[in-house]
């Protein structure tokens, strides 16, 4: 039998391809392995989105292609986002590369490896079908997974380079997003993601074009097994009241919005061509707050001709605000995108320190909120045990897998990953809380 291994980077949606091209992959016989020494084939699934996950991803295919020039009966395959933008450097710059296989690709995965054994390097970056009802092979814990939507972008801001590395916008059919779901309740999965670039804007290419969000959370929060279901990365034009109102009615759907801001400043919003106005954005924020709904936002500070008083105006809205998560990046100016062009680029030092003098004031606004939550009870599931904390932690309806805080537990029993516990909070600090297991 032969042995895969890969690495997978970048954001949840590259993990389920990952998840999937393993599936097809176990699917077709092949054992996966975790050690990179003991497999036949070497899979980097990369990400190539911004320069640090760009050079992340260039180190992991040295590092695999070290293997290979140990054992040169190996293969190296590089996938995934990077692939898909710089496929002929790639191919000339690290001749350890085997193949190449593009985001709309992966129905070629064995051409690709049939291709190699035949002798030649083949390189698949088309555009294929964008969804695959494959086989999964979960590389996150089995009570939780994510479920991918939809695929590519139409928004274009300035600074993003996703449309050209995965196109344009597209829904995947609804059943096939509610048959996966199914199943994956049927083999335990209790606790459902549904992700894409924009989940708000889900529907608008399929029957009558309105946004189809609210269905496929109910449809979703209907079957038998499922616990939890949650939706990231809403967009602030297409959150309309419906999709809230939604999110506040169904008692499985956690009342948690991922809504990735960027800025406040109506001209800097242009700039980015950010589609929405700071007054529709705050009115989003007020609707959240009357439904009782948290919120996560992302903030982008040093912006090309991002002024002082534009970043004050930005630090005056985060303290109204008062987002229950807050995550922010200084500008990464991207090859090929309008905003790596225009004038007025601010300098690196600057950017790092609007960067620290944000992520502080959005720390003081946390740690008021975490402290507000001691002496509630909720719902925790349980994650995992921390040998070096000697504590058992998990998250609530209201904590996000990977992005968000930890709950720590205090039990009088051994608690089990997956399981749901009532937590009474006795603790917290600017990211995690503390609680005794009832």
């Amino acid at each position: 039998m032969k042995k895969v291994g890969m690495i997978s980077l970048g954001c949840a949606k590259n993990r389920v391809d990952s998840e999937n091209m393993l599936g097809m992959l176990r699917a077709r016989g092949f054992e996966i392995v975790a050690d990179p020494a003991e497999a036949d084939a070497l899979f980097v699934n990369t990400c190539g989105f911004i320069e640090p996950a760009k050079e992340e991803s260039i180190d992991a295919i040295f590092e695999m292609a070290q293997y290979k020039k140990e054992d040169p009966r190996k293969r190296l395959f590089v996938t995934g986002c990077l692939a898909q933008r710089y496929p002929e450097a790639l191919m000339s710059e690290i001749p350890e590369i085997d193949g190449i296989l593009g985001v709309a690709d992966y129905a070629r995965l064995f051409d690709m490896m049939e291709a190699v054994d035949a002798g030649t390097r083949p390189c698949y970056t088309a555009n294929g079908p964008r969804f695959l009802n494959t086989p999964r092979v979960l590389t996150t814990p089995g009570y939780s997974a994510y479920v991918k939507i939809s695929d590519g972008c139409d928004n274009r801001c300035t600074y993003c380079a996703i449309p050209l590395i995965r196109g344009g916008y597209s829904s995947r059919p609804f059943d096939d997003i509610v048959n996966e779901c199914r199943q994956l309740a049927a083999e335990g999965v209790t606790e459902l993601t549904l992700i894409a670039q924009d989940t708000s804007r889900y529907g608008c290419d399929l029957g009558d074009g309105h946004y189809m969000l609210p269905e496929l959370l109910e449809a979703v929060s209907e079957i038998e097994g499922v616990h939890w279901v949650r939706v990231l990365y809403c967009y602030p034009d297409s959150t309309e009241d419906r999709l809230l109102d939604t999110i506040q009615r169904l008692p499985k759907v956690a009342p948690y919005l991922d809504l990735p801001l960027q800025h406040i400043d109506d001209d800097l919003l242009k700039r980015m061509n950010r589609r929405g106005t700071a007054d529709w954005i705050k009115s989003r924020i007020e609707e959240c707050h009357r439904r009782g709904i948290i919120l996560r936002t992302t903030m982008i500070v040093g912006f090309p001709g991002e002024t002082e008083q534009q970043f004050e105006t930005l630090l005056d809205f985060v303290k109204w605000a008062r987002f229950d998560r807050l995550g922010a990046f200084t500008y990464s100016p991207e090859e090929g995108t309008p905003a790596a062009k225009m004038p007025d680029q601010i300098d690196e030092d600057v950017k790092q320190e609007r960067l620290d003098q944000l992520m502080m004031l959005q720390q003081s606004i946390s740690m008021e909120i975490n402290q507000s939550r001691i002496g509630a009870t909720c719902e925790v599931l349980v994650d995992g045990y921390d040998e070096d904390e000697g504590r058992f932690f998990g998250r609530s309806l209201l904590e996000a897998p990977e992005s968000d805080g930890c709950i720590w537990l205090e039990a009088d029993r051994e608690l089990t990953p997956g399981e749901y516990v009532q937590v009474k909070i006795t603790g917290a600090d600017a990211y995690d809380l503390e609680g005794e297991v009832l």
